[in-house]
């Protein structure tokens, strides 16, 4: 689909958004009329509530003169590639997750709204664990800082999340691929509370804290090497190390990250990986099939979907002196 800056109509916020939607949903974007809003949004440096704020006030689209058509050309060409599905987050750069506005393109995963909820998971958490008295120590200003390790980490997005809305935690965020990783750097240095970053193997890496982790943290890859996403976002531009698991059921890749999840964690330590919705009972077996953690579940996203596995570090393999 071509789109030119004359084809846009020159009049109200209301008149774009509307051939915006009407130019999205023949290309069966989904959610057009957001999509609709956050691109004009974007072309105007506007947030999305000034830019619904300027509809209910039928204010014009442009601005005046040169700087209009500068925006009319700018909007068509961000309209047209998104009508040709190009996910809206490399169209504006930027990604919401949570409290936060994520840098992302090309290389990267684009975090999700699910995976909010598996973040929130480790948040409660640690929330529990701030909040109860450590019975060892006298003064509870004097607790350790509670370590969390987000492997696979992609964006940043989980480890950023929980370092911003948890100062008090010491974050560590483990990525493989170096397009990614320049991605996640970009990230972590638009915060105040950094991440310490690890460009490596999430099966390896971080072997100097095995047995010191509160919570380890995962959105690995799982999708199988034959399951073919459906959205062409998804299948298109979203990179393959990030997408495919491996093995037949896609769980190789998640297997490795619980055993390192099963190394790194204190007893009673917390384990949290993202997973497909039909990998539910697979997840559950496969992390209980490592002989290393107990209370093993899987939880429902605000969709009520089976999104992850949740599951606790045990103390039988250490009180038996192995290691994973």
């Amino acid at each position: 689909m071509t789109i030119t800056p004359d084809a846009l109509p020159h009049a109200s916020v209301r008149e774009v958004v509307g051939f915006a939607r009407a130019a999205l949903e023949g290309a069966d974007v989904p959610s057009a009329r957001v999509d609709a809003e956050l691109l004009l949004a974007y072309v105007r440096g506007l947030s999305r509530a000034d830019l619904v704020r300027a509809a209910l006030m039928n204010e014009g689209a442009w601005s005046e003169g040169d700087a209009g058509a500068l925006e009319r050309a700018r909007f068509a060409s961000a309209l047209e590639r998104r009508c040709a599905r190009e996910p809206l987050q490399h169209i504006t750069g930027l990604a919401s997750f949570r409290y936060l506005e994520l840098e992302v393109g090309p290389g990267v995963f684009v975090p999700r709204p699910e995976t909010e909820v598996v973040a929130q998971v480790a948040v409660d958490e640690l929330n529990r664990l701030e909040s109860a008295p450590d019975h060892n120590i006298s003064d509870d200003s004097a607790k350790p800082s509670p370590i969390v390790v987000d492997l696979c980490t992609g964006s940043g997005a989980i480890a950023i999340a929980i370092a911003t809305e948890l100062p008090a935690t010491c974050v560590y965020g483990v990525e493989l691929s170096r397009e990614a990783f320049a991605w996640t750097t970009r990230n972590n240095a638009r915060y105040e509370h950094p991440v310490t970053l690890v460009q490596g193997d999430a099966r390896t890496a971080l072997e100097e804290l095995n047995g010191q982790v509160a919570v380890v943290i995962s959105n690995p890859p799982y999708v199988p090497s034959d399951a073919i996403p459906k959205d062409p976002e998804v299948a298109g531009y979203d990179p393959a190390m990030a997408l495919y698991g491996l093995g037949p059921d896609g769980l190789e890749v998640p297997r490795g990250v619980t055993r390192a999840a099963a190394r790194l964690l204190v007893p009673g330590g917390l384990y949290v990986m993202e997973h497909a919705e039909v990998q539910g009972q697979a997840a559950v077996d496969m992390v209980r099939e490592t002989g290393y953690f107990e209370r093993i579940a899987t939880r429902v996203d605000l969709t009520n979907r089976p999104r992850m596995v949740v599951a606790y570090r045990n103390t039988t393999q250490y009180l038996e002196g192995s290691t994973p």
